[in-house]
C-alpha cells in the first residue's frame, strides 16, 4: 500500500465520499444557479425578496438534498427505482383528481410549503426505472420485441397522464429522454426509424382532426403550432410572446444593454420574463457574450456527465448518469430553441435559471443520483 493510500485509509468514510464527489459539476451547477439569481434580481426590478431570495432558498435545500442522496450507495437507488417510478405515477394520478390549477392547466399538488409538480418528479424517476430495467435485462434480449414493449409502456403511462394536464412540453421531454436511454441501452435503430417515420403520419393526423370532436390536441396547442410556423400572423395576440422575445434577443447585440438596462423586461414587454423567457432577458442585458457563456456552462455539465458515465463500470450507473445528462440537455436546448423561434412554445423552463421550485429541487436531486453513481463506482485496486 502506497503512502497516499495509507493516509486515505485513515480518513473517515464520509469524508472520503465527499472528496470523491464530481466537484466540477457541483461548481458548474452553482455557477448556473448564480446566473439565475442575478437575472431574477434584475427582472424583479432590483428587489431580492420577490423571486431571487425564494430561489436561493430552494437552491440551498436542493444542494443539501444532492449531498444527502450522493452519500447513499448507488445499489440502494437501483433497488428503489421501480418504487420511485410507481410513486411518481401515483402522484400524476393524484393531480388528475386533486391537483391545483394555474394558467389553464392542472399540474400541481399543494403540499403546504410549496406546490409540487409531479411531472418534474417523473422526469428523473423514469430515467431511474429505465436504467434499472436495462441493467437487469441481458444484452442479447435488448432488441427483442417483447422486451422492447415493457420500457415503451413505462414511457407511455406518464406521457398519457401528463398530456391530460395538459402539458405537451413535458410529454415531449419524457418521450425524447426515454427514447434516448433505450437507444443508449442498445435497442436496434430500426425501432427508432419506424417511430420517426410514423411520427409524420401522426403530425398529419393532428392537423386532420383539428376542429373535430376527436381532435388530438387542445385549441391553444394548435395555436402555438400556427404561431411557430408564422409568428407574424397575429403579432399582438398569439404571436406576441415570441415576437417580443426575438426583439429582446436581437437588441442585446454583442455585449448587451447592461445589467438591469433591458427595455423589454423593464417595461414589461417580455412575457413570463422570470420563468420560460428568462433567457431573452439575459440576452438583452448581456448580449451574445452572456448568452454563449451560459450555453458554455450548460455544455460543460453535459460533458462532465458523459465523462463520468464512461468511467462507471456497471451498466446501471452509466445509463443513469447519461440519462440525467440527456434530461438536462433537453431542458436547456428546448427552452433556448423555443424562445428563439426555432421550436413551438411548449412551456419548458431554463434549468436552474428560471424561477420555480419543483424543477430546481428535482433536478438537483437527479444530479445527486448521478453523484451517487460517481462516488460509489468500482475503482481499480492497486497492488
Amino acid at each position: 500500500m502506497s503512502y497516499l493510500e495509507h493516509n486515505l485509509a485513515a480518513v473517515p468514510v464520509g469524508f472520503r465520499k465527499i472528496l470523491a464527489l464530481n466537484w466540477p459539476i457541483i461548481f458548474l451547477l452553482t455557477a448556473i444557479s448564480g446566473v439565475g439569481f442575478v437575472m431574477l434580481y434584475s427582472v424583479s426590478g432590483g428587489t431580492i425578496e420577490r423571486w431571487a431570495q425564494p430561489q436561493m432558498q430552494r437552491f440551498f435545500v436542493g444542494m443539501t438534498g444532492l449531498f444527502v442522496v450522493s452519500m447513499i450507495p448507488i445499489w440502494f437507488w437501483r433497488n428503489m427505482s421501480f418504487l420511485a417510478y410507481s410513486m411518481a405515477v401515483l402522484l400524476l394520478i393524484t393531480v388528475e383528481f386533486a391537483g391545483v390549477s394555474g394558467m389553464g392547466a392542472q399540474r400541481w399538488i399543494d403540499v403546504g410549503f410549496m406546490r409540487l409538480q409531479p411531472s418534474e418528479v417523473m422526469k428523473i424517476t423514469l430515467v431511474l426505472a429505465l436504467a434499472a430495467y436495462y441493467d437487469w435485462l441481458p444484452l442479447e434480449r435488448t432488441s427483442r420485441p417483447i422486451w422492447v414493449l415493457f420500457p415503451v409502456i413505462l414511457i407511455l403511462i406518464p406521457v398519457f397522464l401528463v398530456l391530460r394536464q395538459p402539458d405537451l412540453g413535458t410529454s415531449l421531454l419524457l418521450i425524447m429522454g426515454g427514447g434516448a436511454i433505450m437507444f443508449l441501452a442498445g435497442v436496434h435503430w430500426t425501432y427508432f426509424a419506424t417511430v420517426i417515420g410514423s411520427s409524420f403520419g401522426l403530425v398529419l393526423a393532428l392537423f386532420q382532426t383539428r376542429g373535430t370532436a376527436w381532435q388530438l390536441l387542445k385549441d391553444y396547442q394548435y395555436t402555438r403550432i400556427d404561431t411557430f410556423l408564422n409568428p407574424d400572423r397575429d403579432p399582438l395576440g398569439a404571436g406576441y410572446h415570441i415576437t417580443q422575445a426575438k426583439i429582446a434577443l436581437g437588441s442585446g447585440g454583442w455585449t448587451g444593454r447592461g445589467f438591469m438596462e433591458g427595455t423589454q423586461s423593464r417595461l414589461n414587454f417580455l412575457p413570463e420574463k422570470h420563468t420560460d423567457f428568462i433567457f431573452t432577458t439575459l440576452s438583452e442585458e448581456f448580449g451574445f457574450v452572456g448568452s454563449i457563456s451560459l450555453l458554455g456552462l450548460y455544455t460543460l455539465v453535459v460533458l462532465f456527465c458523459i465523462i463520468s458515465a464512461l468511467s462507471n463500470k456497471d451498466r446501471f450507473s452509466s445509463l443513469l448518469t447519461l440519462g440525467i445528462g440527456i434530461t438536462f440537455f433537453l431542458f436547456f436546448a428546448i427552452n433556448m430553441a423555443m424562445v428563439m423561434g426555432l421550436a413551438p412554445v411548449v412551456g419548458v423552463p431554463l434549468p436552474l435559471v428560471s424561477y420555480g421550485g419543483s424543477a430546481m429541487l428535482i433536478l438537483l436531486l437527479g444530479f445527486g443520483l448521478m453523484q451517487s453513481a460517481h462516488v460509489h463506482r468500482p475503482r481499480p485496486k492497486h497492488k
